[in-house]
């Protein structure tokens, strides 16, 4: 029969609201009863009963965590860290994916909202009110978006697009395109921001081609365009789009970086072994993760016992430091120097 909280308040002598407290507010314990409650629950095997718990302290120790694409294989090492990090704290983390769907994005926050202690929503298709509206339910920590008044953890794409151009200019490119991603992406817009700005300081032209679907195929459907257009170098959006663009720029016979450069945005594994390997915009996924999750659970410790909706994801709490991460280019093999006029295979 497994061990119950009685077997082990008896074997640590202590009432059972200690062994209670030890695990569901262990600062409120004297340190020493602390270290004997717990050496005797794990030697009797006791697990505390998570259910019960919730129903005394109003936690669950769950954490919902939504993302835009599963399959895109930027998500999965921000997964992978947040559930370390949670893990680490004592909670666990639901995963969802909404298909970069609004509606099955909102769906899911009501959904998962009396479940869980909050939810990250990590690259959001909601419109910023619609955030808004949803963190009054529930703890809201937005990752890879900016949204006024919420707590938010950020991967500098901007700076990153900036980087990027910055390289295709040193390399003599000054007819330049940019793959946009999603409608109503904050990560394209601020891409777009910066790539113009940067684009303008050096004296190049800058061609907008979307939005676009973030997706390999994405990027190969655009790469007629990319040849009609006559540039010669081109920032996408992320590096799946960057690599279907390449495998597209081949079948019509173009070849990277000879007649077009090619950056992509993100530094995925698969990034590394395309040929030419990608250069690309490393973002700090993995650090983003992490940072969400000390983030939510800092707002979680700061609500009143039991508190949910607006009480608990109100006040100063929606004003949290918003955190920006650094981005850094990796030069690979996909860029290259302009090439000669009339030798670019473009048709320029």
């Amino acid at each position: 029969m497994p061990a119950t909280i009685r077997d082990v308040a008896r074997a640590s002598g202590v009432h059972i609201s200690t062994v209670s407290r030890t695990f569901s507010a262990p600062h409120l314990v004297n340190p020493e009863t602390r270290v004997r409650v717990l050496a005797c629950a794990e030697d009797l095997g006791y697990r505390p009963n998570r259910a019960a718990r919730a129903l005394i302290t109003g936690r669950t120790h769950n954490i919902g965590l939504i993302v835009a694409d599963i399959a895109n294989p930027f998500f999965p090492p921000l997964i992978k860290a947040a559930e370390g990090q949670a893990r680490h704290r004592d909670y666990h983390v639901f995963v969802a994916d909404t298909n970069e769907d609004p509606a099955a994005e909102e769906d899911l926050v009501h959904a998962l909202a009396k479940q869980v202690d909050g939810v990250l929503l990590c690259s959001p298709r909601m419109s910023n009110s619609l955030i808004e509206q949803v963190s009054r339910e529930v703890p809201v920590v937005v990752i890879n978006r900016q949204v006024a008044g919420l707590p938010c953890v950020m991967m500098d794409v901007g700076q990153g697009a900036r980087a990027a151009i910055e390289h295709l200019l040193g390399l003599g490119h000054r007819r330049i395109a940019l793959l946009g991603g999603p409608r109503g992406s904050w990560t394209a817009r601020e891409m777009r921001r910066a790539a113009s700005a940067a684009a303008r300081g050096g004296g190049a032209e800058l061609t907008l081609l979307g939005p676009n679907q973030p997706t390999e195929t994405g990027g190969g459907a655009v790469a007629e365009q990319v040849r009609r257009s006559g540039v010669t170098a081109v920032l996408a959006y992320n590096d799946l789009m960057a690599i279907g663009l390449i495998e597209g720029l081949d079948a019509l016979g173009l070849r990277v970086p000879q007649d077009v450069s090619v950056v992509g945005v993100d530094d995925i594994a698969l990034s590394r072994l395309t040929r030419p390997k990608l250069t690309t915009v490393a973002t700090p996924t993995a650090a983003a993760g992490r940072t969400a999750v000390d983030m939510l659970l800092q707002l979680d410790s700061d609500a009143p016992r039991g508190a949910r909706g607006r009480g608990a994801a109100s006040g100063d709490r929606r004003t949290t430091a918003q955190v920006m991460l650094q981005t850094a280019l990796v030069v690979r093999d996909s860029t290259g120097p302009v090439p000669a006029p009339g030798r670019d295979g473009t048709g320029a």
